[in-house]
Formats: structure tokens, sequence, C-alpha cells
């Protein structure tokens, strides 16, 4: 199973969770919770977990744990923190994969249509449809993330590169001209010198071509 998919399974899960949330008994302790729930990720990532795919995993989990139980425990598609949803959706894109935020909004999408009244007006509806239109923004600028990850890495596979060539092979050649330089006594030395730039010369120009 890939890691999209387990991924979006947790986020699918835990938005479940939060709406199943507010009607258990525990709804009165919302805030002592999400109190808890932020010193558990800090403990989390500064004792246990570096920062990696599993400590990104854990941040999105406790990030939609108190967002949506805030919306969901003030009025759900009413509540004044609605906007909420928005930044996280945002958010999951940025700090997990793209696809995230589909998952995630489709099933925010039905939790909150079967959670709606009947005969509810379009206004009523606008929260929801919302949704739909926010998600291909969070998913463009997910992407827009990996390819900026993408491109730093490739820079940086660059400079490493680069260096390498100029360490390990210009910087033989420079050898042998400083060396045939040093010693020079007749026309050995010079066609030494002259075979080295001539081979530094097309090194350069190999390199060039390459990048």
């Amino acid at each position: 199973m890939s890691k999209e998919i387990i991924h979006a399974l947790i986020l699918i899960f835990t938005v479940v969770l939060t709406f199943i949330f507010p009607k258990t008994n525990l709804a009165q302790y919302d805030l002592q919770i999400s109190a808890l729930l932020f010193i558990l990720l800090y403990l989390t990532k500064k004792f246990i977990i570096s920062k990696n795919v599993y400590s990104r995993l854990i941040e999105s989990v406790v990030f939609t744990l108190i967002i949506m139980g805030i919306v969901n425990s003030t009025g759900g598609l009413s509540s004044p923190f609605f906007f909420l949803i928005y930044f996280l959706l945002f958010s999951l894109s940025i700090i997990l994969e793209p696809v995230i935020s589909i998952t995630t909004t489709i099933t925010l999408i039905i939790f909150f249509l079967l959670n709606l009244p009947a005969n509810q007006d379009f206004k009523t509806l606008m929260p929801i449809i919302s949704l739909a239109f926010i998600t291909p923004f969070a998913m463009f600028l997910g992407q827009e993330k990996i390819e900026a990850q993408k491109s730093n890495l490739k820079n940086q596979k660059q400079k490493e590169e680069t260096f390498l060539f100029l360490s390990l092979i210009l910087k033989n050649h420079l050898k042998n001209i400083r060396d045939a330089a040093q010693n020079f006594v007749g026309d050995h030395q010079l066609e030494i010198i002259k075979k080295s730039a001539a081979r530094m010369e097309k090194m350069i120009e190999k390199f060039e071509e390459e990048k």
C-alpha cells in the first residue's frame, strides 16, 4: 500500500472521528482535549520522532482533530470558525501530499451532508460548495511545493557535480601545468602544458554542454 493511500485513510478516519466526537460525553472537555493534543504533539516531536514523514503525519492528524473539533463543536456549517477548514486543507496539501486535500474534502462534504437537516436552502449549502472550489487551489499549492523541492535537489546535485569536477579533474591538470612550469627546461614541459590546457578546455566545454 502506497504512502499516499495510508495517509489518506488515516486522515479520513480522523475526520470521521471529529464528527462523532461532538455527540459523545467528551464534547464538554473539548478545550482540555485540544490542549492535551498540543502537549502530546510537542512531546512526540521533541523526544520520540524527529522531523520526518511520521512527524508530518502526526502534525496533520493533530491539527485536523483540533480544527474540526472546534468547527463541529461550535455549529458545524454555521460555525464562525468554519474558515479554519480552508487553512486546514492548504496545510494538509503542503505538509503531506497534494492528493490528501481531495480525499479530505470529499470526506468532509459527505459527512457535512449526512449531518445536514432536511429542506435546507442554497445559502446553507454554500460552505460545502466552497470546500469543493478551494480544493484545487490547495492541490496547486502542494504541487508547487513539491516542484520547488525537486528544483532545490537538482540545484544541490549540480553544485556537487561542479565541485567534484573542479576538485578532481581540473585540479589535477592545473597541478600538471604548475609542475611543468616550475621545472621548465625545454619543449617537453611546454608540450605537457599545451596538452593539459587542451584537455581542460575540452572538459569545460563538455561539462557546459551536459548542463
